[in-house]
């Protein structure tokens, strides 16, 4: 799992931030965190999952690029929607996941 460069948090997240990614890399459970990640699909931008979901033994873990963390599904909503309008603030456009990939590149 690749975590971005300006990882979005839920606002009750920031503290919690480098022991919630320990727990994801241990695949340890975390009641009610979410995780934001690009879209496996190219023709999509950003999918939710709930971290419970990556547990799973067969499940690809390092496949993902995760770029938010979330306090909830609510949260995770809301910070989606947060990325959405930042993009569009910043590009007048909606391709969250070529602005995403392309801020990561120039970081």
């Amino acid at each position: 799992m690749r975590y971005y460069r300006y990882l979005y948090l839920s606002g009750s997240l920031e503290k919690k931030k480098e022991k919630i990614i320990r727990k994801l890399e241990e695949k340890r459970f975390q009641l009610n965190i979410y995780v934001i990640t690009l879209a496996g699909n190219e023709k999509n931008h950003l999918e939710i999952y709930q971290s419970n979901l990556f547990l799973q033994p067969d499940f690809p873990y390092e496949d993902f690029f995760v770029v938010g963390i979330a306090g909830g599904y609510e949260d995770a909503v809301e910070l989606v929607e947060e990325i959405a309008k930042e993009v569009y603030n910043e590009t007048k456009g909606a391709d969250i996941r070529s602005y995403i990939l392309k801020k990561e590149q120039e970081g």
